[in-house]
């Protein structure tokens, strides 16, 4: 007979055990969700209501924005409040869509910031056949398969835990329901799930920073030719793109590349990569980008001249 699954909710430790950081923390991550949420949904309703953000470029940002506001709202809303429980728990059911949602949205990111790297590639590298090979249908491809591989990857990473035995403990020392500490918690050998889990995890995003690290310094080198100004044009927005590549996926290489173990710096590193990336990325997207600026002044403009009638 197969163990049995007595485990009906988890215990999540949180943060931080006092009561003032808990504090602190309520504070500091509802202000940075709501700013997370305000400015991704800000990005896309710029691109959008543009006439003149019509690239592929813009059509890939809005995706990624859209993913960004999604990916820390599958854990940070819990995670606030939890901060007044005395007992922080999470349902089974719960904590299996926490899992499938982070994985989700995370992933999903991981891809679209391959499909720009690409489409950064083919504008820089091949400018005369740019708009012949990223046609709308093209861009539609690469954002589809963006999403379906992170469904593909998520779903993969949920059914292998969810049908793994649990019978207590139920304690997770983390602030939301991850693959590692649910793997610590069950009652079975889940050496073969850890290991496959693994797989799949370093496939995504060591394949993926490689790939973007050998696009970017493909784009560096065809930049020779240009001229200074489109050189310094190119350079920021490839330097844009870089800095988010590395916000995003150097944190899930030290979390996921290695044997299903947990570590004391787990926390914190995943709760940089779910907060910090969709809270800076509308930032990078817009104070380096003058077209972006300029669309959004002529926003706010007929926005207020809309006001005064």
């Amino acid at each position: 007979m197969g163990t049995k699954n007595n485990v009906t909710e988890f215990v999540l430790f949180g943060l931080f055990q006092s009561r003032e950081m808990q504090l602190v923390c309520f504070v500091v991550f509802s202000l940075f969700h709501v700013l997370t949420v305000l400015g991704n949904l800000l990005v896309i309703i710029i691109i959008n209501a543009s006439k003149t953000l019509n690239s592929p470029m813009y059509f890939f940002l809005s995706h990624l924005s859209f993913a960004d506001m999604c990916y820390p709202s599958a854990t940070t809303p819990k995670m606030i409040a939890n901060s007044f429980m005395e007992r922080k728990t999470i349902s089974f059911n719960g904590c299996m869509t926490q899992l499938f949602s982070a994985h989700f949205f995370g992933c999903t990111e991981i891809f679209l910031l391959t499909a720009m790297a690409y489409d950064r590639y083919v504008a820089i590298g091949r400018p005369l056949h740019y708009t012949a090979i990223m046609d709308r249908w093209k861009c539609g491809l690469l954002a589809g398969a963006s999403w379906v591989g992170g469904f593909l990857h998520s779903i993969l990473q949920t059914l292998l835990t969810v049908q793994l035995p649990f019978c207590g403990p139920n304690e997770i020392d983390n602030f939301f329901c991850d693959v590692h500490p649910l793997l610590k918690l069950a009652c079975a050998d889940t050496y073969l799930v850890g290991l496959i889990v693994m797989v799949n995890s370093s496939m995504i995003t060591l394949g993926s920073f490689i790939i973007l690290i050998i696009s970017y310094m493909v784009i560096l080198l065809n930049l020779r030719n240009q001229s200074s100004e489109g050189w310094r044009k190119a350079l920021s927005t490839c330097g844009s793109h870089i800095i988010t590549v590395l916000l995003v996926l150097l944190p899930p290489m030290f979390m996921y590349t290695r044997p299903s173990t947990t570590l004391a710096a787990d926390k914190l590193v995943i709760l940089f990569n779910i907060v910090m990336p969709p809270l800076l990325n509308p930032l990078i997207y817009t104070l380096r980008n003058n077209e972006v600026k300029n669309a959004m002044r002529k926003l706010f403009r007929v926005e207020g001249s809309m006001g005064e009638k």
